[in-house]
């Protein structure tokens, strides 16, 4: 079976967006040791993290929303139940925890998940990409959508999230005040 054209798309954005970020490791490392913020979604939005909390981040959402791809992939005729809230309490530890590993380890990770997702998506069909879940919060979603809310789309808000915090550490952006 060979991908379609909005599989392909997807796969090709998450990559460019795994790639920008890990173009931004090295200012990620030279910032070191980054300020650790408070993840709970309750004390703030994930637009208050520093870089480390976002690469666990996106680093544990990739590996999550996989799984849930896959759950709704395995399930049956009608929709499936899948996701979670921002206050999910493994997400939360999970991200307070691996915020402190070095970013070289979570730019792999998220590196090695995005080659996952590229070889799922390039067996996913346009039969795959409009298998239905069903979402607490946003209802019904096909697997496209699903792919373009949580990890595509989701990734890339979050590529653009830590090239603007990094901007005034970068050797090539813009200084201190400017």
């Amino acid at each position: 079976m060979t991908a379609t054209a909005p599989a392909d798309a997807l796969a090709a954005r998450l990559r460019a967006a795994s790639s920008a970020l890990a173009a931004l490791g090295p200012s990620i490392e030279a910032g070191r040791p980054w300020p650790l913020h408070v993840v709970d979604h309750d004390a703030g939005p994930e637009s208050e993290w520093g870089p480390t909390e976002v690469q666990a981040h996106v680093a544990e959402m990739l590996q999550y929303w996989r799984g849930e791809i896959a759950r709704v992939l395995d399930g049956g005729p009608g929709p499936v139940p899948f996701g979670r809230l921002a206050t999910d309490r493994v997400r939360v530890l999970t991200i307070e925890r691996d915020r402190t590993l070095p970013p070289g380890e979570l730019l792999e990770r998220i590196e090695a998940a995005t080659d996952r997702y590229a070889r799922l998506l390039a067996g996913l069909g346009p039969a795959g990409l409009a298998r239905r879940g069903v979402h607490p919060v946003r209802g019904e979603l096909t697997i496209e959508e699903i792919l373009e809310r949580f990890v595509v789309g989701h990734a890339e808000e979050h590529v653009v999230q830590l090239g603007a915090a990094l901007a005034p550490q970068r050797p090539d952006g813009p200084g201190p005040g400017t």
